[in-house]
């Protein structure tokens, strides 16, 4: 299974949760718009420590989405490497698992970004 493959199985779940629950998911993407938006520390860097932060809390759907963001938002490998090594640093052992998926997913959303563009 690769990162896309996560992302496609989670949105018809998050579509049928949202139809139950709009006005939640409403505010949720307002708060995320405002939290990610590019200010003094830049949106590449704020999605970098998403990636993070999926990474310390072992959730492969946090790590595919802020990925791709960062990917998107211009990270490149190397960033995204010292990132996670960042987060090993704060969780120990188990963010170890969790940050090698973490950079295979930057890496396979940024092999797909410099495919589709050249």
């Amino acid at each position: 299974m690769t990162y896309h493959d996560v992302l496609d199985d989670l949105n018809p779940q998050h579509r049928a949760l949202r139809a139950q629950i709009p006005d939640v998911y409403e505010g949720f993407g307002a708060l995320s718009k405002a939290a990610f938006k590019d200010g003094a520390v830049p949106t590449k860097f704020k999605e970098l420590m998403a990636v993070a932060i999926g990474v310390v809390h072992g959730c492969d759907g946090c790590i595919a989405s802020h990925a791709r963001a960062a990917v998107k938002a211009g990270a490149t490998k190397e960033e995204a490497a010292e990132t996670i090594g960042v987060a090993i640093l704060m969780m120990g052992g188990p963010a170890t698992i969790y940050g090698a998926r973490a950079y295979d997913a930057f890496c396979e959303f940024a092999d797909a970004e410099k495919e589709a563009a050249g």
